[in-house]
């Protein structure tokens, strides 16, 4: 699929100040010696994924940018008297872009490396009836605004703690439907993965060209399960650097951290995601360590852990780990 970007007028213009404009849809932050980082704006956002979306940005591969987030209510909520029922549903969840990248066609393999996570000065926590696995006992509806100081979430005048940024959605576009930024899939989407975070990197399968990456739904912290609903539901800026993987093509989401590949699964319920990831796993130890079925399988028993990333969605999402100390690089993979 081709796209046309002479509407977006692309035009670089370097000045010696801090940022210079782009264009309508980008800004740019002079780093000096002529080069310009491209910021994408979060006034630029889609609330589904799918190839039918015009994009708003273009990147060439190997080149850091910056992308700005709205917060998961659409930065519609400015103190604690706005409440849920009071903000537009269809503006939840926004994810800025879609983005086209250079030189990706489908069945390749992108990196997302989260190079840095700057998060806005307050962050919130909603309650609403029916919200989360303790919905039922919810009565009223509350919001709490959380400020962000000093790498602190200050909860209360007596509780802070340690803010962990993390990405909520981070995806592409599937190849033959719709889907709300609001679920998680294959394509990625709102995984909700605490460990998507700085010095992590995303891997994601391509599915029409230029992928059609979007990114959003910041979080201050964030437990596995997300178990009330939300995490410190924030907005801000995510550097980020993407390259193309040199593999076969990948099933669904993988995280790379310091010391785990995540095999990211998402299926209506735990039964299904967990065969669909702990299936994907083995067959990743049995090919990487040349092992039959039986002894991937049994291998990953005694080494590997699951765990939850999020109960809360419209689809549930787990992610199985294999310890680099077993598997110290997962690619090149060929599995069909």
């Amino acid at each position: 699929m081709a796209y046309n970007y002479d509407n977006l007028s692309l035009q670089i213009y370097i000045i010696p100040i801090s940022f210079c404009f782009i264009s309508r849809n980008i800004h740019g932050l002079y780093l000096g010696r002529g080069k310009i980082m491209k910021i994408i704006k979060s006034t630029n956002y889609i609330t589904s994924f799918s190839k039918k979306h015009t994009p708003k940005a273009q990147i060439e591969l190997n080149q850091p940018f910056i992308i700005e987030t709205r917060d998961c209510y659409g930065s519609q909520i400015k103190d604690h008297t706005i409440l849920r029922s009071q903000i537009d549903g269809s503006l939840m969840n926004p994810a800025t872009g879609p983005i086209f990248i250079k030189e990706v066609f489908p069945g390749d393999v992108i990196s997302i490396e989260i190079i840095k996570i700057q998060l806005n000065n307050n962050g919130l926590m909603l309650t609403f009836p029916g919200l989360g696995p303790l919905g039922d006992l919810i009565v009223d509806q509350h919001t709490k605004i959380i400020p962000i100081k000093d790498g602190y979430a200050n909860f209360n005048k007596d509780i802070r703690f340690f803010i962990r940024p993390m990405i909520g959605v981070i995806g592409v576009a599937p190849m033959d439907k719709e889907i709300s930024t609001e679920e998680p899939g294959d394509h990625g989407g709102n995984i909700d993965t605490k460990e998507i975070k700085e010095g992590s990197k995303v891997y994601l399968p391509v599915f029409i060209e230029g992928g059609l990456l979007a990114i959003g739904d910041l979080h201050g912290a964030m437990g596995d399960g997300e178990l009330c609903g939300m995490g410190i539901e924030i907005g801000g800026k995510v550097q980020v650097n993407i390259s193309k993987v040199d593999t076969g093509t990948i099933k669904m989401p993988i995280v790379e951290t310091e010391k785990e590949f995540l095999i990211i699964a998402s299926d209506k319920n735990f039964e299904k995601a967990s065969r669909k990831g702990i299936l994907y796993a083995t067959q990743i130890i049995s090919e990487k360590l040349n092992l039959n079925f039986e002894d991937g399988y049994r291998l990953l028993s005694a080494t590997c852990d699951i765990r939850i990333s999020q109960i809360v969605n419209p689809l549930l999402t787990l992610k199985v780990a294999i310890p680099k100390t077993l598997i110290p690089n997962i690619f090149p993979l060929n599995i069909k």
